[in-house]
C-alpha cells in the first residue's frame, strides 16, 4: 500500500550552508515544519537545533571570525525579512533591524567580521538604500541613499568598499563600487543593452571582482572586471551552457564556479594564480542540482547544497583537491525508500515556429498504455527553470499513476539570453502555444490518456494555467492555479511598489503597454474557460496579491463553471509551513481524484 501526500510531504530538506570559523557547518532544514537553524561539526552527526520560531528562516550566514551568525526571517509569508544574531553558546538572539514594514536584503559580513552590509526599503518603500551596520550597534548607518533596486553584494578584502548591484530588469543589470570613507558610488560597468552581473564576488587581491555575465555572449561566462577601470576579461567559456554562481575564499584565493549544462549542476574548483585561473577539479555529485558554496577554514573543502530527483535536499561537503563529495546531513525521507523514486528524461519537442522547446519527462513505473493521466507543470518566473531538483509531490504523484511533463517553455533562464527574452510584452502568448505544441506531443505518446490532462503551475505559471485553458479548453480535464495572475493591470498595480519597475519590463509597462496587458489577461477572456478549477493563495502575497484569486474565482463561479478556492491567512506566495503544505495538497490530491481520476 502506497504512502498519502502528507507522508511525502514529511520529506526534509537540508538547505543553505554557512561555514563557521571553527568548520562547524549551519545549515536551514524544515523539521519542525518550517526551515530554521542547524548546526554539524562533524558527517551526520545528530545535528543540533539553534533557532525555534513557527515563521521561516530565510538564510544563515557565520561570522568570518567569532562563533556568531546572522540569519533573516519574515512573518506569514510577507517577504519583509528582518535580521538577528544568533549566539550559539548561549542561546541569545539580538533583533539587529526592527523595522517590520520594510525589507532588509542581506550583503554580507565585512571580512573582520565587525560589521554587515544590508539593502533596506525602510526610507521610500519602492527604492533600496545601503546600510552598514556594527554587530554591537542595534541602528544602523545609512551609507547610500538608492532610487531603484540596489543589492549589497560583498565587501572589499580591505573593508573599506562596497560592491554594490543594481538590477533595472531581470535581464538588465549593472555594477558599481561604494567607498565606505567618503560614500561615493562609482559605476563600475557601464553596459549597452541588456547585460546580466550574476554572483559577483571579490578577488582576494582587491584588484579584479569576479562573476558570471552575459556582456560579451548569449550564455553567462565567467568574467573577471578590474575593479578601478572596469575592464572585462572573459575567464571561462560557457559555450551552449551558462555559469551560475562564482565563490571566492579570501584568504588562499580558491575560487569554486557551477555550470547549469542542460539543467544538470556541474562544480569546478580552481585556483587563482596570478591573476591567471587554474581549474584543480570537478565536484564528484549526484547528478542532479546544486548550489550555495561556503569554504571551510583553509578552503580545503566547501559545503554545497544537492539534491535530485532521487535524493532529497541534503548539504555534501567536497574535497576540494579531489573533488570527492560527502553527503553530511541526513535529512529524513519520511519513512519512504529513495529507491523508487523516478527520474525524468531529458525531451525537445517543436513548437509552432519550429523553435525546440526543451522539457523533463517522467512517468510512473507501471504506466499502462493509453491509461496514464498526465500533469502538465509550468513554472513561475517566467525567468526560471524546471531542472532535475527533488520534489515530494511530484514523487508522490508518479507513485500514484500520473505522468509528468514539465515545460521550459520560450521565457525560460537556463538556454541564453535570446530563449529568455522570446516571451517578452508583445510576444507574451507564444510562450501559451508552447503549451499547444506541448499537447500535441502529448498526444503522439503511447502511455497517455490525453481525456486526462492537468495544468498546474504557480506565480507566472498560474498564468500560464489560466492561459492554456482559454486557448485550448477542450484539451483539459482539470487545472490548478497556485498565487497566479489572472489580471496584468491589477497584478502590477497592487505588486510591492519595490517590484513594479522589474516586473514591467518583463510584462510591459501600465503606461504604455496597459491595452496589450488587458488584452492578454485571464480575466478578460475568462468566459472561455470551461474546465473544472482550483486556485490556491497566501493572503500576504507581495508579489501577486491575492486580489488576482478573487477576481478569478468570482469569474467563474458567476459561469458556474466548477471552481474551488483556498486561502491560508498566515502565507504569501506559495506555502512555507507545513501544516498549510499538507492542507493545500491534500485538496489538490482530492480536487483531482474528482475530476481527473
Amino acid at each position: 500500500m502506497g504512502h498519502d501526500i502528507e507522508r511525502y510531504l514529511n520529506i526534509r530538506a537540508a538547505t543553505s550552508p554557512s561555514v563557521a570559523p571553527d568548520g562547524t557547518l549551519a545549515f536551514l532544514i524544515d523539521t519542525t515544519g518550517v526551515p530554521q537553524v542547524w548546526t554539524l561539526s562533524r558527517v551526520q552527526e545528530w545535528p543540533t537545533q539553534l533557532t525555534f520560531s513557527d515563521e521561516r528562516v530565510t538564510f544563515c550566514s557565520w561570522s568570518p571570525t567569532r562563533l556568531e551568525l546572522i540569519y533573516g526571517m519574515d512573518h506569514g509569508g510577507d517577504e519583509r525579512e528582518q535580521l538577528f544574531l544568533l549566539d550559539p553558546s548561549s542561546g541569545d538572539i539580538e533583533p539587529m533591524t526592527a523595522r517590520p514594514s520594510a525589507k532588509h536584503r542581506w550583503g554580507g559580513w565585512s571580512n573582520d567580521g565587525d560589521q554587515f552590509a544590508f539593502t533596506s526599503n525602510h526610507r521610500d518603500i519602492s527604492v533600496f538604500d545601503v546600510y552598514v551596520q556594527s554587530r554591537n550597534d542595534s541602528e544602523a548607518r545609512l551609507v547610500y541613499e538608492g532610487d531603484g533596486w540596489l543589492t549589497a553584494a560583498g565587501w572589499s578584502p580591505t573593508d573599506d568598499r562596497l560592491l554594490v548591484h543594481e538590477a533595472f530588469a531581470s535581464s538588465e543589470h549593472e555594477l558599481h563600487i561604494l567607498d565606505l570613507g567618503t560614500n561615493q558610488l562609482t559605476q563600475l560597468t557601464d553596459t549597452d543593452g541588456p547585460t546580466r552581473y550574476i554572483s559577483p564576488v571579490w578577488g582576494s587581491d582587491g584588484e579584479r571582482i569576479w562573476m558570471a555575465s552575459d556582456v560579451y555572449a548569449d550564455t553567462m561566462e565567467l568574467v573577471a572586471i578590474d575593479s578601478t577601470t572596469g575592464s572585462i576579461e572573459t575567464i571561462r567559456d560557457g559555450g551552449d551552457w551558462s555559469i551560475t554562481e562564482v565563490e571566492v575564499d579570501q584568504e588562499t584565493g580558491r575560487l569554486v564556479y557551477t555550470s547549469n549544462v542542460d539543467g544538470f549542476t556541474e562544480v569546478t574548483v580552481a585556483d587563482i594564480d596570478d591573476g591567471t585561473l587554474l581549474d584543480r577539479c570537478t565536484a564528484q555529485l549526484p547528478p542532479g542540482v546544486a548550489g550555495g558554496i561556503s569554504f571551510f577554514p583553509d578552503a580545503a573543502c566547501f559545503a554545497i547544497g544537492t539534491e535530485s530527483r532521487q535524493l532529497n535536499p541534503n548539504i555534501f561537503v567536497v574535497d576540494s583537491t579531489t573533488g570527492e563529495a560527502t553527503r553530511w546531513t541526513d535529512a529524513s525521507t519520511a519513512g519512504i525508500p529513495r529507491s523508487p523514486f523516478r527520474s525524468p528524461e531529458l525531451i525537445r519537442f517543436e513548437s509552432f515556429d519550429g523553435l525546440e522547446i526543451p522539457a523533463l519527462w517522467s512517468t510512473p513505473g507501471d504506466a499502462e498504455l493509453g491509461e496514464t493521466p498526465a500533469i502538465v507543470d509550468i513554472h513561475g518566473g517566467p525567468e526560471s527553470q524546471r531542472r532535475p531538483s527533488f520534489s515530494s509531490v511530484h514523487q508522490y504523484f508518479l507513485a500514484n499513476g500520473y505522468a509528468i511533463l514539465e515545460l521550459n517553455v520560450r521565457g525560460s533562464s537556463g538556454y541564453g539570453r535570446s530563449y529568455a527574452a522570446l516571451d517578452d510584452v508583445e510576444r507574451r502568448m507564444d510562450s501559451v502555444a508552447d503549451i499547444g505544441a506541448a499537447l500535441d506531443w502529448l498526444n503522439a505518446q503511447p502511455v497517455v490518456d490525453t481525456d486526462r490532462l492537468v495544468a498546474l503551475g504557480g506565480s507566472y505559471g498560474g498564468f500560464m494555467v489560466l492561459a492554456s485553458l482559454i486557448e485550448y479548453p477542450e484539451r483539459w480535464a482539470a487545472g490548478v492555479d497556485i498565487v497566479g495572475i489572472a489580471n496584468f493591470v491589477s497584478f502590477l498595480e497592487n505588486t510591492g511598489d519595490w517590484r513594479r519597475k522589474l516586473r514591467e519590463a518583463e510584462y510591459g509597462s501600465l503606461a504604455a503597454d496597459r491595452e496589450l496587458l488587458e488584452e492578454i489577461s485571464p480575466i478578460d477572456r475568462a468566459d472561455a474557460i470551461e474546465t473544472p478549477l482550483f486556485v490556491l493563495h497566501g493572503a500576504n502575497d507581495p508579489r501577486v496579491p491575492v486580489g488576482e484569486t478573487e477576481q478569478i474565482v468570482e469569474a467563474l463561479r458567476t459561469r458556474e463553471i466548477p471552481v474551488r478556492k483556498l486561502i491560508f491567512d498566515d502565507e504569501g506566495h506559495g506555502f512555507s509551513k507545513l501544516r498549510n503544505r499538507i492542507e493545500a495538497y491534500q485538496a489538490i490530491v482530492e480536487f483531482l481524484e474528482e475530476y481527473v481520476r
